[in-house]
């Protein structure tokens, strides 16, 4: 019993262990392992597989007219490149474009903040994307041209309506998913209205925003294109899609394709670059994504 209440103490000691010196502790990986492991190593190589089976597949069907091969394809666009005439083309591309993006951008975290404000907010955003999200933006062609005639006032419009709504519905669905713990966190602190949305929610939701931005800028690349090979000519000027509609017409089959290729090397420079470098910067620091 007095064993019981009384436990016996028992001495601290410490006990020093060797060092595991049997095996190295660190081992440096096989080069050619380190080479794999780069991302741009293997989206190179499956480029280069690719190349290579449009250059096998083109000399078996031997028509340039129909299919040039890719060295044939390579020429052209390093032919256009020298001359400017691509380089051209791809800046007034990229001016419609930035007007039309950043207004869609703009106007999709107007209607979502309204959306996270108001009940009304909430009505309009869900009535409005039920109605134009699923009207694809090439169906707006023929009113733009009537509303703003042949140039880029058109070429803006459309982009506009095929960034907007799905920019504003995964936004939205981000700040839908914002714990509740974070919400009245910011609550405590007093923040309302624009300051509860850049302080709070913003960061809270922005890997759905940077999905919603890269699905808004494919949206817009391609309408962009698509509408220049319809009405892309103002003033004797026009873009990458005109480029690519007026060989067709005059059969440089290898041009146009060179063309598509400048369409492709941009949308992955913009993915690879752009859009990657920010998710490095903000969301995979932050822990938000892996």
């Amino acid at each position: 019993m007095s064993g019981f209440l009384n436990p016996p103490v028992r001495g601290e000691y410490e006990r020093r262990l060797e060092p595991f010196t049997e095996l190295p502790v660190e081992r440096a990986l096989p080069f050619a392992t380190r080479v794999w492991a780069q991302g741009g190593v293997r989206k190179g190589l499956i480029l280069a597989v690719l190349a290579v089976l449009w250059e096998l597949l083109a000399r078996w069907q031997d028509n340039d007219l129909l299919l040039p091969t890719f060295s044939a394809t390579a020429r052209a666009l390093v032919d256009g490149l020298a001359s400017g005439e691509l380089i051209d083309k791809v800046r007034i591309s990229f001016a419609v474009l930035l007007q039309g993006y950043l207004a869609g951008v703009l106007l999709a975290f107007v209607l979502t903040t309204l959306a996270v404000s108001t009940q009304l907010g909430r009505d309009l955003l869900d009535t409005l994307t039920s109605m134009f999200n699923p009207l694809p933006a090439i169906a707006l062609l023929p009113l733009a041209l009537l509303w703003f005639g042949l140039g880029r006032g058109s070429l803006v419009f459309v982009l506009i309506h095929s960034v907007l709504w799905p920019l504003a519905l995964n936004t939205y669905a981000g700040f839908q998913g914002v714990p509740e713990t974070l919400r009245m966190a910011g609550r405590n602190y007093g923040l309302r209205g624009l300051r509860y949305v850049l302080q709070i929610l913003v960061p809270a939701a922005l890997p759905a925003i940077l999905s919603g931005l890269k699905i808004g800028w494919a949206f817009a690349w391609r309408t962009l294109i698509a509408a220049e090979l319809v009405f892309g000519a103002s003033s004797g000027k026009g873009g990458l899609g005109w480029y690519i509609f007026q060989n067709r017409n005059e059969l440089y089959t290898d041009r146009v394709f060179a063309g598509l290729a400048m369409v492709v090397l941009i949308g992955l420079l913009v993915e690879g670059l752009g859009f990657a470098t920010l998710e490095r910067l903000t969301v995979r620091r932050w822990g938000q994504q892996r």
